[in-house]
């Protein structure tokens, strides 16, 4: 079969992408240049192993890299960067980094008792809230108390976290329930109380039913119907895609705007075309009015709703309301989750830059920056799957105030991370293995309220005292 090679233009960059099966897979790498020192499955022999978390020169991402491309001649570990282009290395330090942490295996999820947690200088339990929820997705709060949770096949839920009633609400929009679509993100309008709406992200069926993008409506509850439905985003068809994933979508209500979240849709160059939604976070009044100062809002060429361009499929977005900074969380492919804070205009850079590599093992690039793209404010190799995110301020738990916690699917763990401006301080585990954590919400009380898959449930953390 013969292999055809194809020339990308990005940013004026001409780059040559060899087609996919072209290129090795990572574990061929590892086998043709690894395997004899460091053993089949990483475990050590003539070298050490690469599974106990103990490193000669340091076990971070640049010095893997740099280790492997530069050698230590003098221990014995010669360079590769002769043999091995830089995206064959950058594919390597990924399935090193995912090898080694999952040495240990995963626990299933537990199920939740009386158990105290101690974690970052608070102390709390956790509450079981609701069960047997079908794949929830998010939840947000009316000003009454009760709860609105989507789930992703389309059901929108009005539940009371006292009592546990559920009511679910009829009349909402169809949704393309295929692979990661479905019903996706809530939001609550800040004048709720004054003008009753409601706003929902899904991903909207074609009008053949055969392809899918993400949508955004707003609408009012009455009892339980879903009723006077206006229409805020809608891509045209034309960018509609069959494929099932990276939908995004977060939404944001911040500075009188509507900020959201759409994803690749699996078309990586995609993000950085600025005639394409996707692949980008976007800002609108809240009526889907295009502001007229949104960065490239004056550009014939350029989808005017775009504030950021160049990420992957965010997870999670959430606003500071005291420091008025914007946070995102977003799935890297294997390897290179991220975090970055989003600001007006700027290229995070992907698929151009990434600390990852495909799922199929083979490397995308091999560059974790460049001019003119934003860097992360931090990154996980291996990925933890980020999900839901936001910013703990509140009375219940004073020593997490001003942190950001940020959920994970893979990691089945909520982690508080700590902020020194702009810059993450430290991060540490506040509670794992309760779930696959898809939304994190901190409740009108200050309590915090995690959206678990497998099991679906909804869990408040509250302080043990």
């Amino acid at each position: 079969m013969m292999k055809t090679t194809c020339f990308v233009t990005i940013l004026g960059i001409v780059s040559t992408a060899v087609s996919v099966d072209a290129r090795p897979k990572v574990d061929q790498i590892y086998e043709n240049n690894c395997v004899d020192c460091h053993g089949p499955n990483m475990e050590g022999g003539m070298a050490s192993s690469m599974l106990d978390d103990e490193w000669t020169y340091g076990g971070d991402w640049e010095t893997l890299f740099a280790v492997i491309k530069e050698g230590r001649l003098d221990e014995g570990m010669p360079g590769y960067g002769e043999v091995l282009s830089d995206e064959e290395i950058h594919a390597l330090v990924v399935r090193i980094k995912e090898k080694n942490a999952r040495a240990a295996p995963e626990a299933a999820p537990t199920a939740l008792g009386n158990e105290v947690y101690e974690a970052a200088g608070e102390t709390f339990r956790a509450e079981r809230i609701a069960d047997d929820l079908d794949i929830p997705w998010s939840l947000a709060f009316l000003p009454e108390g009760r709860l609105l949770v989507s789930e992703r096949g389309g059901a929108l839920l009005l539940l009371d976290p006292e009592s546990g009633e559920r009511t679910e609400i009829e009349g909402i929009p169809e949704v393309l329930a295929k692979g990661q679509g479905g019903l996706l993100d809530i939001a609550v309008h800040p004048d709720f109380e004054r003008n009753g709406w409601v706003y929902l992200s899904f991903s909207d069926p074609s009008s053949d039913g055969e392809a899918g993008m993400t949508s955004i409506v707003r609408g009012k509850i009455e009892g339980d119907q879903w009723v006077e439905q206006e229409m805020i985003f809608k891509a045209p068809e034309e960018f509609y895609s069959g494929r099932g994933v990276h939908y995004g979508c977060r939404l944001v209500f911040a500075d009188g705007y509507l900020f959201f979240t759409i994803g690749d849709r699996g078309r990586q160059n995609e993000a950085q075309d600025l005639s394409r939604p996707n692949g980008k976070t976007h800002r609108i009044h809240d009526d889907g009015r295009i502001p007229k100062d949104n960065p490239f809002v004056d550009r014939r060429d350029a989808f005017p709703s775009i504030w950021t361009y160049g990420n992957r499929n965010a997870q999670g977005l959430a606003m500071d309301p005291e420091t008025g900074l914007l946070w995102e969380t977003e799935h890297g492919p294997r390897g290179g989750d991220e975090l970055n804070l989003i600001q007006k205009g700027l290229n995070y850079g992907w698929p151009v830059v990434t600390h990852g590599m495909n799922y199929n093992g083979t490397p995308i690039s091999g560059r974790t920056s460049a001019p003119g793209m934003e860097d992360p404010v931090t990154y996980w190799t291996p990925s933890l799957a980020v999900c839901g995110l936001d910013v703990y301020r509140g009375d219940l738990f004073p020593n997490w105030d001003g942190g950001l916690l940020s959920s994970a699917l893979r990691g089945q763990e909520m982690r508080l991370i700590r902020l020194d401006g702009q810059t993450v301080e430290s991060q540490e585990v506040l509670v794992d293995h309760l779930g696959r954590i898809r939304d994190v919400v901190v409740g009108p009380e200050g309590a915090v309220y995690l959206v678990t898959n497998k099991p679906g449930r909804i869990i408040r953390l509250v302080p043990a005292s």
